[in-house]
């Protein structure tokens, strides 16, 4: 097998110690979307690591950054002038 298909081949996980309570809602939601509490697992984790690799924080930061210097408009008053024509 080429090093490239070991990457590709699925890996096996085993959580151990998980708290009864946090066991209870995972069974619980994988039930509401009826899954097997294995594939909800996987989807949690196919949920996370679409998230992304940057902190809020410095998502924030960059947004500000991007908009400094930028003259921003009054949004409430431009809805306002809207809703009155």
């Amino acid at each position: 097998m080429s090093q490239q298909n070991a990457f590709m081949a699925p890996k096996a996980l085993t959580v151990r110690d998980v708290p009864e309570p946090m066991y209870r809602a995972l069974a619980a939601l994988a039930r509401r979307n009826r899954r097997s509490l294995q594939q909800q697992v996987l989807t949690l984790l196919e949920r996370a690591q679409a998230l992304p690799e940057e902190p809020p924080s410095e998502t924030a930061r960059s947004m500000r950054e991007r908009l400094a210097g930028r003259k921003l408009g009054d949004t409430v008053a431009e809805v306002r002038r809207e809703r009155s024509r």
